[in-house]
């Protein structure tokens, strides 16, 4: 599966890999305070997205919520009467547009995500009111989650140790198993590693997120693992990133000396967030933009004059740039490869790409996919 996000201008629907893929989800739509359906990023490329899906016989989804997307997200299914609207509103809107399912990204259920979404302790026993409700009007939708690496919280606040109504009512989950470390992290890290058990610094992995799921009822084979196509950058003088020439996983960044990413990551002056608070640079750089921009080679190892490092607990990799004095945590191939065969071996339904546009010549979704068969 793979998240293809509706803003770049340089990345439409005709430049999408659709042979890499049997299901993908339009990224991205939000409830509105009135409980409809919202397209967000402006004009939509919706109806051209699920035909060519469909030509390619691929699933076309509809993903709602995200960062950006999940203010309202609390309010719409607050109560039965919210729920059951929303719920015929989302079915309505899934059937007029031919799609094949619904992809639910609230962040977070029960806990604060980008600062002014509601938020009630009840959230997550709310969402499953809804996602059963929303099944019972719509049986024939592919139903799934973007989550994060715990489970969702109880009225509590912790996470719940029962998420197996969930597993009835949806078709499988994507683990969001990024951002685990990054500019808003005290020291720097792995974006997305495979493993913690072995780390010095543990912060959650795809291994301890899978046994968190499953430990709280969710089937393994209804997991679906998230992996990014893209980085995340810090600023770190040499003395402190590479003493002796050797890359240091966890040590100190300047926070307020984040790195401008790739083109994708250009924040306009004076632009803000949902909230209304100040926009900056977040460091993120795709992995095109590491080829694009000469850290990596075409094939994807790393260019001449990079320092790297392959750390073998996250089973990721990591760069440094002497002159620009960034250190990069990225995915490769190589930690593609590893992702796909723990899928595999652990018996995961799949994986999910954020996002497709990220990739650069395939490399990512070949070596991914090559792992799982194999």
């Amino acid at each position: 599966m793979g998240w293809f996000a509706d803003w770049h201008s340089n990345f439409t629907v005709s430049n999408i890999n659709w042979s890499g893929y049997n299901t993908m989800t339009y990224f991205t739509a939000q409830p509105d305070a009135n409980l409809n359906v919202e397209i967000l990023e402006g004009t939509s490329t919706l109806s051209q997205f699920v035909s060519a899906a469909h030509t390619n016989n691929v699933k076309a989804l509809l993903t709602i919520g995200g960062w950006d997307g999940s203010m309202y997200w609390s309010s719409s299914v607050a109560t039965a009467q919210n729920r059951s609207t929303f719920a015929t509103n989302v079915a309505q809107f899934a059937y007029a547009n031919n799609l094949d399912g619904i992809d639910f990204d609230w962040e977070y259920p029960g806990k604060q995500g980008a600062g002014c979404n509601i938020v009630s302790s009840n959230d997550t026993a709310n969402f499953l009111e809804f996602i059963t409700e929303l099944r019972q009007q719509a049986p024939n939708l592919t139903l799934s989650a973007a989550v994060s690496i715990l489970p969702f919280v109880d009225s509590t606040g912790s996470p719940t140790t029962n998420a197996s109504g969930f597993a009835q009512q949806l078709d499988w989950i994507e683990i969001m198993n990024y951002d685990v470390f990054g500019s808003f992290s005290s020291v720097t890290g792995p974006n997305a590693p495979l493993d913690d058990s072995c780390s010095p610094n543990p912060s959650g992995s795809a291994k301890s997120a899978v046994a968190a799921w499953t430990a709280a009822g969710f089937p393994a084979d209804q997991i679906v693992l998230g992996v990014p196509a893209y980085s995340h950058s810090f600023s770190v003088p040499s003395s402190t990133a590479a003493p002796n020439g050797q890359i240091q996983l966890y040590t100190s960044f300047s926070a307020a000396n984040e790195p401008q990413g790739d083109a994708w990551d250009y924040i306009p002056p004076g632009s803000t967030d949902i909230c209304g608070n100040p926009q900056s640079a977040n460091g993120v750089f795709n992995f095109w933009a590491l080829v694009g921009y000469g850290y990596l080679n075409s094939d994807g190892s790393v260019a001449s004059g990079m320092l790297s490092t392959f750390d073998n607990c996250s089973q990721t990799p990591f760069l440094y740039d002497s002159n620009s004095q960034i250190l990069f945590s990225y995915d490769d191939p190589q930690s593609f490869t590893a992702k796909g065969q723990y899928i595999s071996q652990a018996g995961l339904r799949g994986f999910a790409m954020y996002e497709v546009g990220g990739d650069y010549n395939n490399l990512l979704i070949s070596a991914i996919n090559t792992a799982m068969s194999s």
